[in-house]
């Protein structure tokens, strides 16, 4: 690298041209880089937009938001978004009803309590439940989750959203973990001096002092941890099932946005007809669904990084 505080005539004319070329080979490389990540999510989003327009042209865009039937794959179709769109959101809520008091107790027990070797151990043990294939989450779910609750709720049906969303909320348990850890371990340790100093209990500083000065961080690892959720799609789809209609039972079966789209991509409908373009609507909802949440949780670290500053 070219010292800058040193006079370029030290520098021979071909040492000076290597060293511009490597800095521009480096600036370029780390550019096309770059451009992929931006090119790929724009041709996404053109293509979900091209297709969806060939859908709209047949479906009427309101009936498609506010319609409460969904079964496009029979006479008569029926293209309400609503169903599958409610499901979607009845899996994200349930699972994060699991995964956050759980997710944020691990996070505060590694932070405040454990000792350095027991977190040495259990953070990897945690983190490695990121690593299992969500299709084995969802022969988990239904083969050891169903069974269970139908032993103690006997109206349980074979497929069931109370399943997934279980099974969902113990995948995303690492996410909220790891993000509410590192919101814990960013507390300044004088907030905690201060608080013992005033003669409260370690359960009192961290009641009162830890967990509300990390609130923004628990709060964006929540929001992500739901925007995971969302976009869950194999142990969905073997847990909930596809019965697309709308419903408060967590017991019966459901249909996610996501599960609609594995039933239509492994099915047998006609390329360009308007039961395969409705996967492009459905897929552009779910887009903008998982956008809006991460562009929720990036204000909520921002917020939580100017209170720091």
């Amino acid at each position: 690298m070219i010292d800058r505080e040193q006079p370029l005539a030290q520098w021979t004319s071909r040492s000076y041209r290597m060293a511009r070329w490597e800095q521009s080979c480096v600036h370029y490389s780390f550019l096309a880089v770059t451009l992929i990540t931006i090119l790929t999510t724009l041709g996404i989003i053109a293509t979900l937009v091209i297709e969806s327009q060939h859908f709209f042209s047949h479906v009427d865009l309101w009936d498609f938001l506010t319609g409460r039937e969904w079964e496009p794959l029979f006479e008569p179709k029926k293209f309400g978004v609503l169903p599958i769109l409610w499901g979607t959101m009845m899996i994200a809520f349930g699972a994060c009803l699991v995964a956050v008091p759980v997710g944020v107790g691990i996070a505060l027990y590694l932070s405040e309590y454990a000792h350095q070797k027991v977190r040495a151990i259990l953070k990897p043990l945690i983190e490695l439940l990121a690593g299992i294939p969500s299709v084995v989450f969802g022969y988990f779910a239904v083969t050891i989750v169903t069974p269970f609750l139908q032993k103690f709720l006997p109206s349980t049906e074979v497929f069931n959203a109370a399943s997934a969303a279980f099974t969902v909320g113990i995948m995303v348990i690492p996410l909220v973990a790891s993000l509410s850890e590192d919101a814990f371990r960013s507390v300044p340790q004088s907030m905690r001096d201060a608080g013992y100093a005033l003669g409260a209990t370690p359960f009192e500083v961290n009641l009162r002092v830890v967990i509300p000065a990390a609130v923004s961080g628990i709060m964006a690892s929540v929001i992500l941890a739901f925007a995971r959720a969302i976009g869950e799609t194999m142990a969905v789809s073997l847990a909930a099932g596809s019965s697309p209609h709308l419903t408060l039972n967590f017991l019966e079966p459901i249909q996610t946005m996501t599960g609609f789209i594995v039933q239509v991509s492994m099915g047998d409908v006609q390329h360009g007809s308007i039961e395969y373009q409705s996967l492009f609507a459905v897929a552009g909802v779910l887009f903008i669904v998982t956008m809006i949440f991460n562009y929720l949780a990036r204000k909520v670290v921002a917020r939580m990084k100017q209170a720091y500053e």
